[in-house]
């Protein structure tokens, strides 16, 4: 039952697979035959059992089917042999055909073989076009890259290349060349690198050595301009009504007109030839050298060589020349290439963004005028010649003036400026001085003489002198100074004028000027005019005559000093009434000048009384005196009264104490000959004899050789010599002594210690003269009268020290 049950089991399956396989694919069997395997043991053996019965019902199938159309089968053979002699015929046409076809189509297949290698060709030539054309471009630019190196365009080269890198060659990065023209753009970059920097050394170079024409160029720039504003200005002035006056003398309108308006054209003609900073100095290698710089991202590194370089260049141009103080030209040299160094700063600083920035120029400006005003200030001391001192500050101002034009700080110039100027005025004192020495040493030291009307105006046009008396005179007649008067108002307004000169151009208001020119003045009064008088007062050579006149002419000079005030307020138009005006000092300076004379005088007069004085020749033993003054004593006299006969052109009281000076030392000097240590003894003879010499000297003092003294004021000077001569002259000790230290004394001026000294000299001549003195009463009274005095002298004389003593 058990196994009954399985077969029914088994057989539809055996069906399924049987039906799978036929009507499936032969692929696919493979499963199918598979599973009958995984079936039961027995199920292989009925499968196939399965599988006979079923190929032979299939031949069953096929052997009806066979017997079916076999009638058909004989019939198609039948008819396949009736057709085959047809068909035979057949072939032999076809393969004859075929022969004939073959033969002609020989030559087609020829054709057509080069047909297709055409077509080939034309295919590849298509394909090589459009590569070519795709490289072109490439080709056309890189080609363009190396006109543009040949023709030093670095920058477009530059440009190129990036239009290279970024465009072009990614369209043929798979080919080789463009692998070398990659390979060779950072070459070409760093030749355009050093190409341009070699350009931008070369650059620097050359405006280092043409630094100076560039800075002239801009100095004239900025002379030319400050000339047309200065002109301007003055007609303006002048359509204002004002007049300028030089010398006193108005320059008339219609003058100043065309003579300006002469000015104006020639400055307009001027500036249309001077160039311009861009006009000399090339400044593509500079813009080249940036741009390229900028391209290849490495600007920093050009600003710093740049500036590295520009600073050490600064540093050479302001090392000045070991002699540029000796020639204005080492100066201007000096200042043209500064100006020329910032000049090209500042057109760098405003033409290109970022080079240079405006602190750093200034950090540059600040360094160099440091320099500048150290150089300055060390060259400039040793500038002896005034006009060379002028120059410098006129290249100062015109240097200052055209850096402030381009934006650079001047005022330490200025402030520099007016140090110079304490220098120029000291230069100006020191050449003014040598011009009053030489005006000293060709004056003649008399009046200056005319002889017509023509000569006094002259004279008059060069100083102001005014004196209605003179003027009444008639033709010939002196004006009462010396050719040196007026010779020295010249040049004192000239020393103005100069002095005027360097206080131009420094951006000064007139009270300013006007100051400064009194007080230059003043230094010329005081210093330089008074010393250069002392000096000649005090020369050997100059006498009693010329110091007459020496003091005849600083008063004639001091007069003149209002007219100078005058001529500085009519140069600044600064009253001299304004509270600050500085007064000029030529008072207290001719003063001294005078006073200095006047001891001068007086000293002169005293060494000339000492000349006479040497000359007296007593015999101081004589017995009896001559009778008659001596000889060396009137000359004096006469001497001293033709000298006080010049001495009326001086003031009174000059001339008064001239002569008091003069009678007191000629009375000393009597009094020291007589009281000379070496003069041993004296005669009475000899007193006598000098007692006429002192008598002729109250003479002359009650002559009154000056008028002005009152009584017997001059005559006090031989005083002391009177009373002393009276004293031996009558021998009246007792009075003497009785009266002594009285006020009413007869011999009030003679001092112990003097009459004593005299006594001594005559004893010992007594006792010389006299050897048989004893024999006679009347000398032995006399001898022994004179030892009686001289002990009371001397007893006199010590109670006097010893009172002082006390």
């Amino acid at each position: 039952m058990a196994e009954s049950s399985e077969g029914l089991g088994t057989v539809p399956e055996h069906e399924r697979i049987l039906q799978e396989i036929e009507s499936t694919d032969t692929a696919c069997v493979g499963p199918t035959l598979r599973s009958v395997y995984d079936d039961q043991p027995n199920a292989h053996k009925k499968f196939m059992e399965k599988l006979d019965a079923c190929i032979r019902n299939h031949d069953k199938e096929i052997e009806k089917m066979c017997n079916f159309h076999h009638q058909g089968f004989v019939d198609a053979i039948t008819e396949l042999l009736k057709v085959r002699t047809d068909a035979e015929k057949l072939k032999v046409q076809v393969t004859d055909t075929n022969r004939r076809f073959q033969d002609a189509g020989k030559e087609v297949i020829v054709h057509t073989e080069d047909i297709i290698r055409c077509r080939i060709q034309q295919r590849n030539i298509t394909t090589v076009v459009e590569k070519l054309q795709l490289c072109l471009p490439v080709l056309e630019m890189y080609s363009k890259l190396k006109e543009q190196m040949s023709a030093k365009r670095y920058y477009s080269a530059l440009k190129t290349m990036e239009q290279l890198e970024n465009v072009y060659f990614p369209w043929v990065s798979q080919y080789r060349f463009c692998q070398l023209m990659i390979e060779n753009l950072p070459k070409l970059r760093e030749d355009i690198k050093e190409i341009s920097m070699s350009d931008l050394k070369d650059f620097l170079e050359s405006i280092r050595k043409h630094s100076d024409k560039i800075g002239e160029t801009a100095m004239k720039q900025a002379q030319h301009q400050k000339t047309f504003s200065v002109s301007l200005q003055k007609q303006n002035k002048m359509k204002f009504g004002k007049n300028m006056y030089i010398n006193h003398d108005r320059i008339p309108e219609e003058r100043n007109e065309t003579v300006l308006k002469h000015s104006l054209e020639e400055e307009d003609e001027n500036e249309e030839e001077v160039l311009t900073v861009q006009d000399l100095v090339d400044f593509s290698p500079v813009y080249r050298c940036l741009h390229i710089y900028s391209v290849l991202g490495d600007e920093e590194t050009f600003e710093n060589y740049y500036r590295k370089q520009r600073k050490k260049q600064a540093r050479l141009v302001l090392q000045p020349q070991s002699n540029m103080h000796e020639t204005v030209d080492g100066y201007r040299r000096y200042f043209t290439q500064i100006v020329g160094f910032f000049v090209v700063e500042d057109h760098i600083l405003h033409v290109t963004q970022g080079l240079v920035t405006r602190a750093y120029t200034d950090e540059l400006w600040n360094m160099a005028l440091s320099k500048i005003i150290a150089v300055l200030r060390a060259h400039s001391s040793y500038c002896t010649d005034p006009d060379l001192v002028l120059e410098l500050k006129n290249l100062i101002v015109i240097f200052a003036d055209t850096l402030q034009g381009y934006g650079f700080p001047v005022n330490r110039l200025f402030d520099l400026l007016f140090e110079i100027r304490d220098q120029y005025n000291e230069t100006l004192l020191k050449k003014w001085a040598g011009v009053f020495r030489d005006i000293f040493e060709e004056d003649n030291y008399s009046p200056i003489p005319i002889v017509n009307e023509e000569e006094y105006k002259i004279v008059i046009s060069k100083f102001p002198f005014q004196d209605p008396d003179l003027e009444k005179q008639s033709f010939p007649k002196k004006f009462p100074m010396s050719q040196s008067v007026p010779h020295i108002y010249i040049q004192v307004k000239e020393f103005i004028y100069a002095s005027l000169k360097f206080s131009e151009s420094l951006h000064r208001s007139s009270t300013e000027i006007d100051d400064m020119l009194r007080k230059s003045t003043n230094l010329l009064l005081t210093r330089t005019l008074s010393s250069c008088l002392l000096n000649l007062i005090r020369k050997p050579h100059i006498g009693l005559t010329e110091l007459v006149q020496i003091i005849i002419n600083t008063t004639h000079l001091e007069q003149a000093c209002k007219y100078l005030e005058d001529f500085i307020t009519n140069i600044t138009n600064i009253s001299q009434e304004t509270v600050h005006t500085t007064r000029l000092y030529g008072l207290s300076t001719f003063k001294d000048a005078r006073h200095a004379a006047e001891g001068e005088i007086y000293t002169k007069l005293n060494q000339k009384i000492d000349e006479f004085v040497q000359l007296a020749d007593y015999d101081w033993t004589m017995s009896e005196p001559d009778g008659r003054a001596s000889g060396y004593l009137m000359d004096l006299i006469n001497f001293l009264r033709s000298i006080f006969q010049v001495f009326t052109h001086l003031p009174g009281k000059v001339a008064q104490t001239a002569c008091m000076s003069a009678c007191q030392h000629l009375s000393t000097s009597l009094m020291q000959m007589l009281l000379d240590s070496e003069l041993k003894q004296i005669s009475m003879g000899a007193v006598q004899q000098f007692n006429l010499d002192v008598i002729q000297c109250e003479l002359f003092a009650s002559s009154e050789p000056v008028p002005g003294f009152q009584g017997d004021t001059l005559q006090l000077a031989f005083i002391d010599l009177r009373q002393l001569l009276d004293l031996f002259m009558v021998w009246d000790w007792s009075t003497y002594l009785a009266d002594y230290g009285q006020p009413a004394s007869k011999y009030l001026r003679v001092n112990p210690n003097t009459a004593l000294t005299l006594l001594e000299k005559m004893k010992d001549t007594s006792k010389k003269n006299n050897i048989f003195a004893q024999f006679r009463k009347n000398d032995r009274d006399k001898q022994k009268l004179i030892e009686t005095v001289v002990k009371q002298l001397r007893s006199l004389v010590n109670e006097r020290s010893s009172q002082r003593s006390l």
